[in-house]
């Protein structure tokens, strides 16, 4: 990329502050382009094009702000192909779940929050017989959504298109303005849907994108006067320093933060469809997703043929160039990502677990490549089983009754979402609604984009996806009158 990307900042591209940085391909080592790195100054700057865009873009119609964003999804669909290479080069993606699940979801999201949903409610009138002068009277209401403000989104590093998506179209659809603070490792893609959001109409100001590879731009996007809200996709080791800084400036908070999904496999459960839902820990982003199914509780009748099935269906998949056809597994983030995941894999051996399949590094000349591994005969009291690894791994501990697969899935730190398969749909539903976690697939992985989304304990705070993003995003006014 000649020159180097600017940052968007109130509607122009400016150069950076403390010049460019290498974006590296996961799969090659290669240089993908040169990122932006913005100062602190660029970052209040960029706030302060939101604060001073919010008070015309919050007063438009929300069928002008539908139509920027059905807009905006279309030049997306037009550079499909581009923009899929792009973000395969710089996340390291299959081929399939850069097309399918990044840029084709990310043009899904726009369309559907340029879809008018209504943001006045009419309450029932009521009876207030302690009115302030002492007689009775009818009080209709109306409960108005309106907008937070100006919303900073920090945007991870597995889905460069879907996850900034997900929360620059409702925050635009409510009214809000944004700054964008993309993940270091993949912000060209969201630098281009900039791009999109400019020709398609979105006024200077309204979104704003700044990028770095220190610490002091995704601080200063959280910390600075101008933002009320602070959407946040990451860990939460770092989603609770977001906290703090948010609760000091009584900021409204979004919070999507780590996982450790359990799976509970009961002994009447349809083992294929159990293996090819736990399998997709393998083959969606290499590991990288906070909703896979990463801890496998296994009803002790089915554990060995679970434990078999599982490493045999690993035995089939192609770990390799995600550019090649047929590759289900490619790289991983990053060299230093790699070699986390691999420590862990390493104390997973230490720590008495039995690893049936992977451990190993693939024998590929270039590329963060991790092997698919199944660790099993784990207990709850391993690290590799309650902290999360992020990565391409599964760990097997067995269970005998429902009570105690309810009280193993339960304890833990996090609580996103988990699984349950089961030939006796009654027992799924009874033991998924006694899971403590925002979200239970039962017999699938599958999800419903119309279903809040979120999590319980560490996995996060607040709702979003289809309707509750709109909630997410807007503040609740009530009006009230003599009826």
């Amino acid at each position: 990329m000649t020159g180097g990307q600017r940052l968007f900042i109130g509607g122009s591209w400016v150069e950076p502050d403390g010049g460019h940085y290498e974006v590296i391909d996961p799969a090659t080592e290669g240089v993908v382009g040169q990122a932006p790195e913005a100062s602190r100054e660029q970052v209040y700057a960029a706030a302060a094009a939101a604060r001073e865009a919010f008070g015309a873009w919050s007063r438009t119609t929300p069928e002008e702000r539908a139509a920027v964003l059905d807009r905006a999804a279309g030049i997306i669909q037009r550079n499909f192909v581009p923009y899929a290479e792009l973000a395969q080069a710089e996340s390291g993606a299959t081929t399939g779940t850069a097309r399918g699940m990044q840029v084709g979801v990310g043009v899904a999201r726009f369309r559907r929050y340029a879809r008018v949903e209504p943001v006045e409610q009419a309450l029932p009138p009521q009876i207030n017989e302690a009115g302030p002068f002492g007689k009775a009277a009818v009080m209709g209401a109306l409960a108005v959504r309106q907008p937070v403000g100006v919303v900073t989104c920090i945007t991870s590093y597995n889905n460069p298109w879907a996850n900034p998506a997900g929360k620059i179209a409702p925050a635009l659809a409510m009214g809000n303005t944004v700054v964008v603070k993309p993940a270091p490792q993949d912000p060209l893609s969201v630098y281009r849907m900039a791009e999109a959001l400019e020709a398609a109409g979105a006024p200077p100001g309204v979104v704003n994108v700044v990028s770095g590879s220190r610490a002091e731009v995704g601080e200063a996007a959280v910390e600075s006067d101008d933002v009320d809200m602070v959407s946040f996709t990451g860990s939460t080791a770092v989603g609770r320093r977001i906290a703090e800084v948010c609760g000091r400036g009584m900021k409204r908070q979004l919070m999507e933060l780590g996982g450790k999904g359990a799976a509970i496999v009961f002994e009447d459960a349809d083992l294929e469809s159990a293996v090819r839902g736990i399998g997709t820990t393998f083959s969606f982003y290499s590991g990288q997703i906070c909703t896979a199914p990463t801890r496998v509780l296994a009803q002790r009748p089915v554990y060995d043929r679970l434990v078999a099935q599982l490493a045999s269906y690993i035995g089939y998949l192609k770990v390799g160039d995600p550019r090649a056809e047929g590759t289900v597994v490619g790289p991983v983030i990053s060299a230093a990502h790699r070699d986390r995941i691999e420590s862990y894999v390493e104390l997973g051996r230490k720590e008495g677990a039995r690893v049936v399949a992977g451990g190993e590094r693939p024998s590929l000349e270039r590329g963060f490549y991790v092997a698919p591994t199944l660790l099993a005969d784990c207990t709850n009291d391993m690290r590799v089983v309650r902290e999360e690894i992020f990565g391409p791994v599964v760990v097997v501990l067995p269970f005998d009754e429902e009570e105690e697969a309810i009280a193993l899935a339960n304890d833990g730190d996090y609580g996103l979402i988990d699984y349950v398969w089961s030939g006796d749909v009654a027992r799924a539903f009874r033991v998924a609604r006694r899971l403590r976690t925002g979200g239970v697939g039962v017999n699938t992985v599958g999800r419903n984009m119309e279903a809040p989304f979120g999590g319980f304990k560490r996995s996060g705070v607040g709702r979003d996806v289809g309707s509750y993003a709109l909630h997410a995003y807007s503040e609740l006014q009530s009006i009230v009158w003599p009826g």
